[in-house]
């Protein structure tokens, strides 16, 4: 995708207790309110969520973009409509693209070890 990605989004939480936070996410500037089922969870992107070890592919888990898409697609086409998002690839990528340096797994941060 070219140019900048009109999705931004964060996880409320760093550090310890990952699994206390909720996902914030724009569009173009504009707060999106995720459905409730993913408000508060991981995504299941694809990643390394190792704190001792964070560069042993053996620890990787999640899906990588395009099934992550494929998988998606129902509940993230309902979100982008609602928005006004144009439904086109770009987008899905680009929501991929920006949620998944943020996803996080239970133990990722060690703070329930």
């Amino acid at each position: 995708m070219a140019g900048d990605n009109p999705f931004k989004a964060a996880w409320s939480r760093s550090g310890n207790l990952l699994c206390h936070g909720h996902w914030i996410i724009h569009w173009n500037g504009e707060a999106l309110e995720l459905p409730e089922p993913r408000r508060e969870k991981d995504m299941g992107t694809w990643a390394i969520y190792n704190i001792m070890d964070p560069d042993d592919e053996i620890f990787a888990q999640g899906l990588k973009e395009d099934e992550w898409i494929i998988e998606h697609v129902d509940w993230l086409t309902d979100l982008f409509f609602d928005n006004g998002i144009p439904l086109e690839t770009d987008n899905y990528r680009a929501f991929y693209q920006a949620i998944n340096p943020h996803d996080w797994r239970c133990t990722s941060c060690a703070g329930c070890m």
